[in-house]
């Protein structure tokens, strides 16, 4: 099977894992760098991503990006308060940010897509193969649209996006704690710009997100930011020297306080020393583990109270937490891994490098899936779409193929027909617009008491559990009458079969797409030309003779339209059909009111 990689898509770093015999390895570059910085330059030379487009973002902010995955599928609506924290200009096109570099915009994902790419390149270039499918973490609050951005990145990048796992979920899988039966992990993730908490309950090896909370402008780059405060005013009150003059002064200090920081991680002490522009001598200063920690305690202090409202959405107390799991570079400082362990009262997970355990997670999941790890729980997903069959013999999806299970999804329908006395449910799994290409689950029928057409709500309701089995229940919302199917939707099918379902949904999508919008416009030509047979027989005495004798050719053009192959000209038909009907709806509505009023009159009457 072809290897599949983990990737952690970060708002500052990136990352690429994959399974290297029994344990996840996390891939670097050329120089050894494992981090991708998530930056790209796009510069009149050409693209720049990762390291060299950190140093061109000091030269030109306007033509580089980074933090886009703030962006991903959102509205400019959605990050109003986000926009002073970034130099470049951003549009909205349908609903979608694009972002302006010179005369051209971009998509959060086409962005992101660049970024993969690079990740894609190294992951190539260290293990001599086309690399296709990758599993992508998000963090766990992303919604559906950001979860589908993100995916949509992934194929923009070349790559077949197999899985899209939570962040915290893929920190607890690289530490194996899904082999435990149960339990609640907190995952405290302080990465270079963000800060988030996760609470999971784990139970029979599946993870499910309790609460999530954090701060999206809180992360290392704010640490950084106390000590070149002091330090630019060090440099001003010993050597005269305004830094922020000199951009190129304060990239050296920025970089020099960057350094100390993870110094002061593992030694007490660590000193500082560059030289100043100008001939203004040299700025030498040793720093001490407790000065930092004085520095930014409050930064740390902001952190405990997200974590302890996500205890409280989770409605859980600090002791009931088994596991504690740490992430992000800015995790390795003493003081955030005593304060987090004063808080939960345990001590957190921390053997494995915090910048790297998420990519790690993902390989873990990655080789899962590529059936390398026997022995570990597969967190399943739907390969392939669910739905039922409606009017016309087209599909209506209820669940995606890729949904991670267990889940379940609703939908409301109803009759056709009046005296429908009872309703096919016709389960359908694949890909395509129509009924007779797609896979045949399962079938079952609702009995309806007889009602005109539109009247009944049928409520259909798929529920698929950790195991994949599919629960199908209808239920009628008037009487509480209910039928119910249970199915397993990937029983005897191959993954050469699945991947054959979903290649034929590309291959005709243009002329599934094509066939359905002709049913659909067919089908609702029917409902409205009955609806209009049905209000003429009562309106003939309310509504003149041409008016009459337009409805009725109005009625034989959207049936010869209907016979046609082309939808538009069906909904061109409908619509011509509503403006000539428009005035005999008004005067049956009239009519209906009116004997309404007097059945009430006549009932007050007689009482």
């Amino acid at each position: 099977m072809a290897l599949i990689v983990g990737i952690d898509l970060g708002t500052t770093n990136s990352l690429v894992a994959y399974m290297a015999g029994d344990g996840p390895q996390v891939i670097s570059g050329t120089r050894g760098q494992a981090k991708v910085p998530s930056i790209v330059g796009l510069t009149d030379n050409g693209l720049l991503v990762g390291d060299p487009a950190k140093e061109y973002l000091v030269r030109d902010p306007s033509r580089t990006i980074y933090s886009v995955k703030r962006f991903m599928g959102k509205a400019i609506a959605d990050v109003a308060e986000e926009l002073k924290y970034f130099p470049y200009a951003l549009q909205e096109k349908g609903g979608v940010i694009r972002i302006q570099v010179g005369e051209k915009t971009y998509s959060p994902p086409q962005i992101s897509a660049m970024i993969l790419k690079e990740l894609k390149l190294r992951a190539e270039a260290h293990l001599g193969e086309e690399i296709t499918k990758a599993v992508i973490t998000v963090p766990a609050y992303f919604n559906d649209s950001q979860r589908q951005a993100t995916k949509d990145a992934g194929l923009i990048a070349g790559l077949e996006v197999l899985r899209i796992i939570n962040e915290p979920t893929a920190a607890s899988l690289a530490y194996g704690l899904q082999q435990n039966t149960q339990g609640c992990v907190a995952v405290y993730d302080l990465g270079g710009g963000t800060f988030d908490i996760s609470i999971l309950k784990l139970k029979d090896g599946i993870f499910e997100v309790l609460a999530t909370n954090g701060n999206t402008h809180l992360g290392g780059d704010d640490f950084d930011r106390r000590l070149v405060d002091e330090v630019i005013r060090d440099i001003d009150t010993r050597h005269g020297v305004k830094v922020e003059d000199s951009p190129e002064l304060m990239q050296m200090v920025r970089l020099e306080a960057e350094k100390t920081k993870i110094r002061l991680s593992d030694e007490p002490q660590a000193l500082m020393v560059f030289s100043l522009p100008d001939g203004k001598g040299t700025y030498e200063r040793t720093w001490s583990r407790d000065e930092f920690e004085a520095l930014v305690l409050d930064l740390v202090e902001h952190t405990m109270t997200p974590c302890r409202r996500a205890l409280s959405d989770a409605g859980l107390e600090t002791g009931q937490i088994d596991e504690v799991v740490l992430v992000g570079g800015s995790t390795r400082m003493p003081v955030i891994r005593s304060r987090v362990q004063e808080l939960f009262g345990k001590t957190p997970h921390c053997d494995l490098n915090p910048d790297e355990v998420v990519a790690l997670g993902a390989a873990v999941q990655a080789g899962i899936l590529a059936g390398e790890n026997k022995d570990m729980l597969l967190l399943d997903v739907t390969p392939l779409s669910l739905g039922i069959e409606t009017m016309g013999n087209v599909v209506s999806i209820l669940i995606r193929r890729n949904t991670t299970i267990p889940t379940s999804a609703k939908e409301m329908f109803t009759t056709y027909v009046d005296g429908q006395t009872g309703v096919d449910i016709h389960v359908l799994q694949g890909e395509r617009e129509l009924v007779k290409d797609n896979r045949s689950l399962a079938r079952f029928q609702l009995k309806l008491p007889p009602l005109p057409a539109a009247v009944p709500r049928v409520e259909v309701t798929f529920l698929i559990d950790a195991n994949g089995i599919l629960n199908v229940t209808a239920s009628d919302i008037r009487t509480g009458e209910s039928q119910s199917v249970q199915v397993k939707p990937s029983y005897g099918l191959t993954d050469d079969e699945v991947e054959t379902m979903i290649r034929e949904s590309f291959q005709f999508a243009a002329e599934d797409i094509k066939a359905r919008q002709v049913i659909e416009a067919r089908t609702e030509a029917d409902a409205i030309i009955m609806a209009t047979e049905k209000a003429l027989q009562r309106g003939t005495d309310l509504i003149p003779a041409e008016e009459i004798e337009s409805i009725h050719h109005a009625i034989e053009a959207l049936r010869v339209a209907k016979a046609q192959e082309d939808h538009r000209q069906i909904r061109a038909g409908i619509a011509d059909m509503e403006k000539v009907t428009h005035h005999l709806a008004e005067v049956l509505m009239d009519a209906t009111l009116k004997e309404a009023l007097e059945s009430k009159k006549l009932s007050e009457v007689t009482d």
